[in-house]
């Protein structure tokens, strides 16, 4: 329940601070008062938007906390602990608002700085405010389906029509890309295809290339090593008149016997002798060499080509040859990519039908449940009105259903409330043909309707706190006593706080405040004071009979504080 609003610099509010009572609590005041600027400011600390005007002139901020008992309120615990919120040492909530005169805003949860939009989540969990125009909602189908929704209690079915209504969404928005984009995947995957195949074709295989060239080189280049490697063999061991190897084995013998006189020359005798050895096993190599090397013209026009067809392909798709194997694959995987679009149009088809069925169950059950509580729910929005004042009122929701007109549902109009079209009719006179609530009930009667409502569902959908703001707006005489009687009721379960401008309402509560307005000529201020007893029966009875309050309308005053 609410505890304490803080208002500080808050439009024509210096500070202001508001202690609440459990039950029922009254706000009245004069016309222009302000009546409605607690609930507006309790609407800021729960995270409704903020504009400049709202700070008080001369002032550089407004400063709004509002503090909740959260000890019953489960779900209001559970969120808090969730974002690590809930204070150690209380089972106390503070919500915190500070608006800057340039308009810029701070939330505050618990001392904590937070996002705006944690002050509305939280906000829903502590408290409900029904605003004085509320009853002009209520002729809107997508309202009606909202409270009937709310009446029904079944959140989970509704839950997952809007699972599989955003899962078709999505799929069918899928569908529609690939279908968009099928032509132009069609020419691609042509191109694709025949390069693809053309290097399929072709089968250049890891690193053949680069053996290809070398292969190439020595092709076309064997005469020349044929004749070079013929003529260096010749000059290193094969020339008969003169050769290295046998004018450097001379050599090597004289320096080895000239040693044996003197040792210094042993070392060049090692060297000679060990170039020797190393020269003999290049002659050995070289001739080897040149007896393998042979002029095959078969074999290198195989090559050749080969060579120059790796070369012509990576030409025509800019690159290098040694990335042409690369560049294969990568062709091969964007191919298997364009063909998986074309297997997943027929796999989001499947989906899509799966989906639908999966979702006409789902929204066939949010049928029944609806029809089966529309059932109860009319017949206590009949009873209420009767009970307001509407003697032969009689309440009837109807519910349109795609299940109940074809045999075949038509997917297109699906939403994510389901297939049904809500609307709420109602007769007032006797012998009066039940219809829409918007072409019959005055204003008057359509903010009893709405009160009806907003206290069914407030036992249905319960809120630890409960807010009217002029919900009684267009209701007086007796039923303003039965309005009252039926927010008090309201409040033996629920924290109910009520702005009204009906003695019979206000003085139904267990707590009542007074708004008045003080000016000097220079500035205005805005007062909240709770009253006493006494004080309750000045102002009820001025509600009663306006500036001029009699002893009659002080006696009435008090009679009804006293029923």
């Amino acid at each position: 329940m609410l505890l304490q609003l803080n208002i500080q610099n808050f439009a024509i509010v210096k500070s202001l601070d508001i202690d609440w009572q459990s039950g029922m609590t009254t706000i009245t005041g004069e016309t222009g008062a302000g009546k409605s600027i607690a609930i507006d400011a309790l609407g800021l600390c729960l995270g409704d938007r903020a504009t400049t005007n709202i700070v008080r002139p001369n002032s550089k901020k407004a400063e709004l906390a509002a503090t909740f008992e959260t000890q019953n309120n489960i779900s209001a615990q559970q969120w808090l602990t969730h974002h690590d919120l809930l204070l150690e040492s209380s089972s106390e909530c503070i919500l915190r608002r500070v608006i800057s005169a340039e308009g810029r805003s701070k939330s505050y949860i618990n001392g904590s700085q937070v996002p705006l939009v944690q002050l509305k989540e939280v906000g829903q969990l502590l408290i409900n405010i029904h605003g004085q125009h509320d009853h002009q909602l209520i002729v809107k189908s997508s309202q009606q389906c909202k409270l009937l929704d709310e009446y029904s209690d079944h959140k989970p079915v509704l839950d997952e029509v809007k699972h599989y209504y955003q899962q078709w969404h999505k799929l069918s928005k899928e569908l529609t890309l690939l279908q968009q984009s099928k032509q132009q995947r069609e020419a691609q995957q042509q191109l694709l295809q025949y390069q693809v195949n053309e290097l399929d074709e072709f089968a250049l295989q890891l690193g053949e290339f680069e053996t290809l060239e070398s292969d190439y080189k020595r092709h076309a280049n064997a005469q020349d090593l044929l004749d070079t490697t013929l003529q260096a063999l010749q000059t290193l061991a094969e020339n008969e008149s003169f050769n290295v190897l046998d004018s450097l084995r001379q050599c090597s013998e004289n320096i080895n016997a000239l040693s044996r006189l003197d040792n210094r020359l042993n070392n060049v005798a090692v060297i000679l002798s060990d170039s020797l050895i190393q020269l003999d096993e290049a002659g050995s190599d070289l001739k080897h060499y040149y007896q393998e090397l042979e002029l095959d013209p078969q074999a290198y026009a195989i090559i050749e080509d080969r060579y120059s067809t790796a070369l012509q392909l990576a030409k025509k798709h800019s690159l290098t040859p040694e990335n042409l194997v690369g560049f294969h694959q990568e062709l091969i995987l964007e191919l298997a990519a364009i063909s998986n679009d074309e297997s997943r149009i027929s796999s989001v088809v499947e989906q899509i039908a799966k989906t639908e069925q999966n979702y006409q169950q789902a929204a066939s059950a949010l049928t029944d449940s609806r029809k089966e509580a529309a059932k109860k729910l009319s017949l206590l929005i009949t009873q209420s009105m009767q009970e307001l004042n509407m003697p032969h009122g009689q309440f009837h929701i109807a519910i349109d259903s795609v299940s109940d007109n074809s045999t075949k549902r038509q997917l297109t109009s699906i939403s994510a409330n389901g297939f049904d079209k809500i609307d709420f009719k109602v007769s007032i006179n006797p012998g009066q043909t039940l219809e829409a609530m918007s072409k019959v009930a005055s204003g008057g009667e359509l903010s009893r309707i709405s009160l009806a409502m907003q206290v069914i569902l407030a036992d249905k959908v319960i809120t630890p706190t409960l807010v009217f703001d002029e919900v009684d707006v267009g209701i007086s005489g007796p039923t303003a006593a039965m309005v009252g009687n039926k927010l008090q009721q309201l409040a033996k379960n629920t924290q109910v706080i009520c702005v009204t401008h009906l003695p019979q309402v206000a003085c139904k509560g267990h707590q009542q405040f007074f708004v008045s307005k003080l000016t000097d000529g220079e500035h205005t201020e805005t007062k909240v004071t709770e009253l006493s007893e006494q004080s309750r029966i000045q102002e009820i009875a001025r509600l009663l009979a306006g500036d001029k309050i009699s002893q009659h309308s002080l006696a009435n005053a008090q009679e009804l504080l006293a029923s």
